[in-house]
């Protein structure tokens, strides 16, 4: 398979299952997922006026824990190749 085929296969997957990303990661993961993100944020430390650029950033759970933490005093910057899961974190 040409990468540009896996390429457009891979993001048709994550497209497809935008709305319900969040809720498969809870249940392949049995939530450590979330624990695994909290844990990057407590050594990240945010400060407020911080801006985070989230790269492969999905739903933005990551961008939502930092602006949380920042008291929404700072900026977070999703970037994800599947247009669909960003979109799904814009609405939430």
């Amino acid at each position: 398979m040409a990468a540009e085929e896996k390429a457009a296969l891979v993001r048709g997957v994550f497209d497809s299952v935008a709305t319900r990303y969040d809720l498969m990661n809870d249940l392949m993961s049995g939530g450590i997922h979330r624990l695994w993100k909290q844990a990057m944020l407590d050594l990240l430390r945010p400060r407020k006026g911080w801006t985070l650029v989230d790269l492969a950033g999905g739903t933005g759970d990551i961008s939502f824990g930092f602006l949380d933490r920042v008291k929404k005093e700072g900026r977070a910057i999703v970037c994800d190749l599947t247009p669909a899961m960003v979109a799904v974190g814009r609405d939430r």
